[in-house]
C-alpha cells in the first residue's frame, strides 16, 4: 500500500472548554489512528486541530488547498463567524480539486459559517441563513428552547431506519444488507436541515 491518507479533524471555534472543540472528537481521531492495512500500516495519517483566534483567516483552513492532506473533515460548531472569506475559498478549491470534504453541523445557526462554501453551503439550511423554503417550524417537541431548523431524530447514543431513494451512492452502500444500502444512522434529538442545491454543485 502507498502512503496513509492524511486527514484533517478540524473544527471552526477557537479552543474552548466546554464546547465543541476539537477535545470532544478525540474518539474519532483514535478510531482512525488505529485503522491498518493488510501490513499493519496505518492507514490514515490524523492532525486534529481547532481554528485560530476569531477575527483573521485561519492560518490552516486559508491555505487548505496548498496543503498535503487528502480530506478535511469540518465540524462546523461556530454560530455564524467561524469561516472567513479566504477560508471558505481556499476549502472550496481544495475540494474543487478533487480532495475529500466532509461538512457536519448542527440545528438553527450553530456552524452557518459554512453557507458560503462553493456547492457544498448551498446544501444546508440555518435560522436565518439560506432558509428552509418549506419547514419554518420547530419538529423537535422535547428541547423547546432551539428554534427550526430543528428536527428529531431520536436520543443520543439510538439509531434512526433510513430508506434509499433512488440509485445507491457508493457511500450509502452496503453489500451485507438486504437492501444493498445502509439501513441505519446515528440518532441525535435536534438535527439540522438539508436538501440537494439546485445547482448540483456537490456533485
Amino acid at each position: 500500500m502507498g502512503r496513509a491518507i492524511r486527514v484533517l479533524l478540524q473544527t471552526t471555534i477557537p479552543a474552548t472548554a466546554d464546547d465543541w472543540s476539537i477535545a470532544r472528537f478525540e474518539l474519532l481521531a483514535k478510531v482512525l489512528k488505529a485503522e491498518r492495512d493488510i501490513d499493519g500500516q496505518p492507514l490514515f495519517d490524523v492532525k486534529v486541530r481547532d481554528r485560530d483566534p476569531l477575527g483573521a483567516p485561519d492560518s490552516v483552513l486559508s491555505a487548505l488547498d496548498t496543503s498535503d492532506f487528502d480530506e478535511m473533515w469540518l465540524f462546523a460548531v461556530d454560530e455564524g463567524n467561524g469561516l472567513t472569506a479566504p477560508d471558505c475559498r481556499a476549502i472550496s478549491n481544495f475540494r474543487r480539486s478533487g480532495r475529500g470534504l466532509m461538512v457536519t453541523r448542527d440545528h438553527m445557526d450553530l456552524g452557518s459559517s459554512i453557507c458560503t462554501l462553493e456547492g457544498v453551503g448551498a446544501a444546508h439550511h440555518f435560522h436565518t441563513r439560506n432558509v428552509e423554503p418549506t419547514a419554518l417550524k420547530r419538529d423537535d417537541p422535547y428541547s423547546l428552547k432551539i428554534s427550526w431548523p430543528n428536527y428529531h431524530s431520536g436520543a443520543n447514543g439510538d439509531y434512526q431506519s433510513i430508506q434509499v431513494i433512488g440509485p445507491v451512492h457508493p457511500v450509502l452502500s452496503n453489500p451485507s444488507s438486504p437492501t444493498g444500502a445502509i439501513r441505519f444512522l446515528p440518532a441525535h434529538p435536534h438535527e439540522g436541515a438539508v436538501s440537494a442545491p439546485a445547482d448540483k454543485m456537490l456533485e
